[in-house]
């Protein structure tokens, strides 16, 4: 047997502490929790990409009472802006969750689905995007999905 580590860096933040661009892309991603359609489970997810031309889309989780048929907030930010922008890379994404309470105190990170989703972007780009996750007592900042997507599935696995 052999053990394998992996390590992972996750900085964090105190709000006040990031870039005004960051803090801007956090600010769309909590103003895009609005847009959330969640009558089931209350939770609310909202996402903000910045495009390297410098274009934001945003997104919302959009539930279903079928639940396999709603999608998250994270996907249809970014699915939205490769529809539109397809020749341009995401540099960065926020996200930023809340409950019937309010804003979560911890960041909320992309579920598998999203995460998978965030590395076929950085592989077909060829790009890191940064990842900002957004909690009242702290924010999380990735500098790739694959920091928080240790053993990643790529083409490269179906070889």
């Amino acid at each position: 047997m052999e053990d394998i580590e992996i390590k992972s860096v996750i900085h964090k933040y105190a709000f006040d502490e990031l870039a005004e661009d960051e803090k801007k892309l956090l600010q769309k991603a909590m103003k895009a929790t609005d847009n959330s359609y969640a009558p089931y489970s209350k939770f609310r997810v909202g996402a903000a990409v910045l495009m390297d031309n410098g274009v934001t889309y945003i997104g919302a989780n959009q539930e279903n009472a079928a639940y396999p048929s709603g999608l998250c907030a994270e996907r249809t930010a970014i699915f939205a802006a490769n529809a539109q922008h397809p020749k341009n890379k995401i540099v960065a994404l926020a996200i930023a969750a809340r409950n019937e309470n309010g804003f979560t105190n911890i960041p909320v990170s992309p579920c598998g689905q999203c995460r998978q989703v965030i590395l076929e972007v950085e592989t077909r780009y060829q790009q890191p995007i940064k990842i900002l996750l957004y909690g009242t007592d702290a924010v999380y900042v990735v500098e790739s999905v694959k920091e928080i997507l240790p053993l990643q599935f790529t083409s490269e696995s179906l070889q």
